[in-house]
């Protein structure tokens, strides 16, 4: 799975010989789609995606693309789950968070519990990393925040931001956010 900040420009990109395989570095090619799948955005926001699969014709490899503003095997996109730990970052309670976003009980608290100590420490990494390379200042003027997960997301956010700057694009500031963390804005679930 490889993580695209646009599907637009990535299958033009693809068509063109241009995106590399990430085991071998050859190029990849188109090779169908993979299975159509409905996402929850914020409120009633539907969104209905069929993400590129592209073969490597170096190694025989497959990839899927996946678009930034999705995370990882959830059916909530970036945005709807970065708001809910932003709103457990600033001290609410997953009931009501989960109240105040029409989101089951139950799958709020499984996002928490997929951003263990372990993971938000690698999201602080993923966030100094792209801030540094962006603007070295982000990190000089920081908010205080009573949480490493708080932190963690004001720097990501902060960088999300120059990199629109930067690339004078107007992307949604949790899209860049989901290609900083590679579709892990939560830890992978544990596979059965």
């Amino acid at each position: 799975m490889m993580v695209v900040g646009s599907p637009e420009q990535s299958e033009t990109a693809l068509l063109a010989g241009e995106v590399a395989c990430p085991h071998c570095s050859a190029p990849l090619r188109a090779h169908g789609h993979a299975s159509t799948r409905t996402v929850r955005g914020l409120g009633q926001e539907r969104l209905t995606v069929r993400p590129r699969r592209a073969r490597c014709g170096g190694c025989g490899r497959t990839q899927v693309l996946l678009p930034a503003a999705l995370a990882l095997r959830r059916a909530d996109t970036v945005e709807v789950i970065g708001t809910a730990l932003a709103a457990k970052a600033a001290g609410n309670g997953y009931r009501t968070i989960a109240a105040g976003m029409g989101r089951p009980v139950s799958t709020v608290r499984r996002w928490f519990r997929r951003a263990p100590e372990k993971h938000v420490h690698w999201l602080h990494e993923q966030a100094v990393k792209h801030a540094f390379s962006l603007n070295p200042e982000i990190l000089a003027d920081l908010k205080q925040w009573p949480s490493l997960l708080g932190r963690s997301l004001n720097i990501l956010a902060g960088a999300a931001l120059a990199f629109n700057r930067l690339a004078r694009a107007e992307l949604p500031p949790w899209t860049v956010i989901g290609y900083f963390t590679r579709g892990n804005l939560l830890s992978p679930p544990l596979r059965t």
